[in-house]
């Protein structure tokens, strides 16, 4: 069962997407609401443990930021699944930067919205359409700077590969290609755009254009976080 919170402050919206996630299932949602900070409290008083997904709407009417919700959620234990109309491009850049997981339109088929759900709670990054249009032509996502071997290592990566098979690809040393990610991983913190697991590294090659097309999630693993 997947656990789901919503928070959005038109509640025709939630009350839909609540009836949809009822129908699925395997989809519960254990808290609607139209803003975060009364949802923490709730949480924190019922001692519920964080929720595989929250559900937020880019701007809320209590005139809190998108950083400063996305960040809260995201310290909190929760995945956020930016739930928007999606007509401003920065202000879903600034989701995406502040740790959202990704993004869904409200024009959305609403299976469309379960199945990105779904995605984000099994830990996966979420590769679409609004994704790209936030991120594209937005120069502050290619701040890090990578070498053009760094940036093959994390290619194959993110892409799946285990480490040892990297190396092998791109016929260098297990021990050079763990020595790259780790560069890589720090070039990302120095602008503020931390990767620590494989999935943040998928999420930084897809932001950065470094991706082949169709790409939904790492696979494997190899040990190295």
């Amino acid at each position: 069962m997947t656990r789901v919170v919503l928070i959005d402050d038109h509640e025709s919206v939630r009350l839909g997407l609540e009836a949809a996630c009822a129908r699925t299932g395997a989809t519960q949602v254990v808290y609607s609401g139209s803003s975060v900070c009364p949802y923490l409290r709730w949480r924190a008083d019922a001692g519920v443990s964080p929720v595989d997904v929250v559900v937020l709407d880019l701007t809320l009417g209590d005139g809190t930021t998108v950083t400063e919700n996305v960040q809260r959620l995201v310290a909190d234990g929760s995945p956020v699944l930016i739930h928007s109309v999606a007509d401003r491009p920065a202000a879903v850049r600034e989701a995406l930067a502040a740790g959202a997981s990704g993004v869904i339109s409200k024009a959305s088929r609403i299976d469309d919205v379960i199945a990105a759900i779904r995605t984000i709670a099994a830990g996966d990054a979420l590769d679409n359409i609004e994704w790209a249009s936030a991120v594209e032509g937005d120069r502050a996502f290619a701040d890090a700077q990578l070498s053009r071997r760094e940036r093959d290592v994390l290619r194959l990566y993110a892409a799946g590969l285990p480490l040892k098979a990297v190396a092998e690809r791109l016929g260098i040393a297990y021990s050079t290609a763990k020595e790259n990610i780790t560069r890589v991983r720090v070039k990302y913190v120095e602008v503020g755009r931390p990767a620590p697991t494989k999935v943040d590294l998928l999420r930084r090659a897809m932001e950065d254009g470094l991706m082949p097309s169709g790409p939904h999630g790492p696979s494997g693993g190899d040990g190295v976080h």
